[in-house]
């Protein structure tokens, strides 16, 4: 159990979902499951139940492992200026959590919050680093893993610094669009203003402006948290030009 997690005994109660039985096939562990030199490598992880709302990595906290999404979604925050916090991304099912620490530093720089109930795998950094070692091709979907992430926070500054608010709420709405999808005409991953403004890195009134305007403009519809995107080419039209697609 990570030293570091927020989690009972209680809580703790899905060891029996096993590596070999899971259909998560977006996981990094379970694409390289007939590669691994130790069978027994898998069953020495942790599966843990978070609730929506749930802090299970804190920042500042010793780096102990890494989570796996096996259900849920999270978001990634940070402590920014004045100690408001940053939302760094979002993040689903099959996907890591707790890397930018991993082997580099001794405590995370991150914290991670659940946005629904969610499962959580959690493996050992030492465990982790063994198999690394020994399985060359996991250590090579884990280095792609890795420069990927540097080209989304590369593409985030880029945006932060040339778009002007409304192109970084539209961005943040298309962003959410590819993520997580559309579910009944709205987009599949309720957020709060708060929760936009700190993902695109403005104000709770800026990002309500914003939201006025689009919905003058027939670009969004809206039912409290609830956003729906109706013509989605007039959205990405309105800032094609920083290629919006850079960032999945």
């Amino acid at each position: 159990m990570p030293s570091n997690s927020h989690f009972t005994s209680k809580q703790n109660a899905f060891s029996d979902l096993s590596c070999i039985a899971c259909e998560n096939k977006n996981c990094l562990i379970n694409r390289n499951l007939q590669t691994f030199l130790d069978p027994d490598f898998t069953k020495n992880k942790s599966t843990l139940k978070c609730k929506k709302g749930q802090q299970f990595i804190m920042e500042g906290a010793p780096v102990n492992g890494l989570f796996f999404i096996l259900k849920g979604t999270v978001k990634v925050i940070r402590t920014g200026i004045n100690g408001r916090e940053q939302i760094v991304r979002f993040a689903k099912e099959g996907e890591i959590i707790g890397h930018r620490g991993f082997g580099t530093e001794e405590y995370y720089s991150i914290g991670a919050v659940a946005l629904k109930d969610s499962v959580l795998c959690y493996f050992s950094k030492e465990s982790l680093q063994n198999v690394l070692l020994q399985n060359s091709k996991m250590a090579y979907e884990m280095m792609l893993f890795y420069a990927n992430e540097l080209n989304r926070s590369e593409n985030k500054v880029k945006s932060i610094s040339q778009m002007t608010v409304r192109e970084r709420v539209i961005d943040t709405l298309l962003y959410i669009h590819r993520k997580f999808g559309d579910l009944r005409g709205f987009l599949n991953l309720p957020l709060s203003r708060r929760e936009y403004a700190d993902y695109a890195g403005t104000t709770e009134e800026q990002v309500i402006r914003v939201f006025s305007a689009l919905k003058k403009e027939n670009l969004i519809i809206a039912q409290g948290k609830k956003i729906g995107i109706p013509d989605l080419q007039s959205l990405k039209r309105e800032i094609s030009e920083h290629n919006y697609f850079l960032d999945t």
